[in-house]
């Protein structure tokens, strides 16, 4: 699992990004449409072909955050995502 760089202000790691998509049942298209970016951004990024760019994370994340998502470090359990508060039916 590849992790964004700790020196960074985003810290979140392609697995959470795919993870928090996948909780919200957004598509790829979806998250770039929300996020400001290309589709094919999110797909490299993804597949993790490209290094993406810190902007690029950044806006990835205040959109996943955004639509209730709130990323989980690291830590005895793993990194993860969850809802930042429980979700109705």
């Amino acid at each position: 699992m590849k992790a964004i760089q700790k020196d960074r202000k985003t810290n979140i790691s392609i697995v959470q990004i795919r993870s928090a998509r996948s909780l919200l049942g957004w598509t790829q298209g979806q998250l770039a449409e929300k996020a400001g970016l290309s589709s094919i951004s999110i797909v490299r990024i993804e597949k993790e072909q490209v290094e993406p760019r810190q902007s690029n994370l950044d806006l990835i994340q205040k959109a996943l955050e955004d639509a209730g998502v709130e990323f989980l470090p690291e830590g005895k359990a793993g990194e993860g995502v969850r809802f930042k508060t429980p979700r109705k039916g």
